[in-house]
């Protein structure tokens, strides 16, 4: 896992101290960033405006987590949610507080917070560090248990499983690594559920929100990427979430995912009518009821457990009234 070698997060940084060594004073310095050549990528450290500008929040803090490290004035690792904003796409980082710096100290002295950096105290031990770019950052399987002492279930729940789905850590790599005494740290309630319900199967942010919701509301918990087989036993379809018992299946709709399934010379009504089209085989083929969300409707998840359990309802009297053969 590493960075491409012309990703714009590796932009080049020019520290205050380095600058002063080469001949420039501060006020060539100033007239660099009042002239839109340089700007400030955090105090004391610059970097050429344009590409900067031009940055996504994510990839602002990876730099700055990078001057941040230059800036140290001890051995520190870039860690927790500022690790996974330089990671390589297609990681999200979609939850995440990325106000603040994190940075784990080498010395294992006690960290602070200051100037908008937390430094974290913590053993690292051996496996715990990895290089991306230019700096050392802890591994995936470190950060990740890291992010879950901070962030809620539901952004745990995403992250752990998209590492997953993407194969940069393993279950057996979370709980090894947990149970070597980070399960002695506090704050770590979320990080024992986040470890029972991250699954690797769940693609995208949008599943990751959905599993955590039927977690949250109660309800059974589905099976993800099920797959649906016609008569012949032939693969069909591939449903995003099931309860096979239940007779209920759900699709997320989002605007991405019309736009992977666009075909040369299709237009998004073209692939909407596709979706019926399957729809209706699918639901010839098991006889399931479909319910299909929207990323708006994960802002309403009472109504979202209502609206299953509905349907749950509906599909056992269905079932209930069907002539038995």
């Amino acid at each position: 896992m590493n960075l491409e070698p012309d990703d714009v997060r590796l932009m080049p940084i020019r520290l205050r101290r380095e600058l002063l060594a080469t001949g420039y004073d501060d006020a060539a310095i100033l007239r660099a960033v009042r002239s839109g050549q340089w700007t400030r990528a955090r105090r004391g450290a610059y970097v050429n405006a344009a590409p900067f500008a031009s940055l996504d929040e994510r990839s602002k803090h990876a730099v700055r987590a990078r001057a941040a490290v230059k800036q140290a004035k001890t051995e520190v690792v870039v860690s927790h949610a500022s690790e996974i904003a330089l990671y390589p796409d297609p990681i999200p980082t979609w939850g995440l507080d990325l106000r603040n710096l994190h940075l784990t100290r080498r010395d294992g002295r006690s960290g602070r917070k200051e100037a908008g950096i937390q430094q974290h105290r913590g053993r690292l031990a051996e496996g715990d560090v990895v290089r991306i770019g230019d700096v050392d950052v802890t591994s995936p399987a470190r950060a990740l248990l890291e992010v879950t002492t901070m962030a809620t279930l539901e952004v745990g729940i995403v992250l752990a499983s998209c590492l997953l789905h993407r194969r940069l850590v393993t279950m057996e790599q979370l709980v090894q690594r947990y149970s070597g005494a980070m399960d002695r740290w506090p704050q770590t309630l979320t990080t024992d559920l986040v470890l029972r319900l991250a699954d690797g199967r769940l693609e995208s942010v949008a599943e990751g929100r959905v599993f955590h919701l039927c977690f949250a509301q109660s309800l059974p918990m589905p099976c993800p990427q099920y797959e649906v087989r016609d008569p012949s036993g032939r693969v069909v379809a591939r449903l995003d979430f099931a309860w096979p018992d239940l007779g209920v299946w759900v699709e997320f709709d989002g605007r991405v995912k019309y736009q992977e399934l666009l075909r040369e010379g299709e237009s998004v009504t073209d692939v909407v009518l596709r979706e019926k089209q399957r729809q209706e085989m699918i639901e010839d083929l098991t006889g399931w009821r479909c319910i299909r969300l929207t990323w708006a409707d994960l802002a309403r998840p009472e109504w979202v457990a209502a609206k299953i359990r509905a349907a749950f309802s509906r599909s056992a009297a269905a079932r209930w009234l069907l002539p038995s053969a």
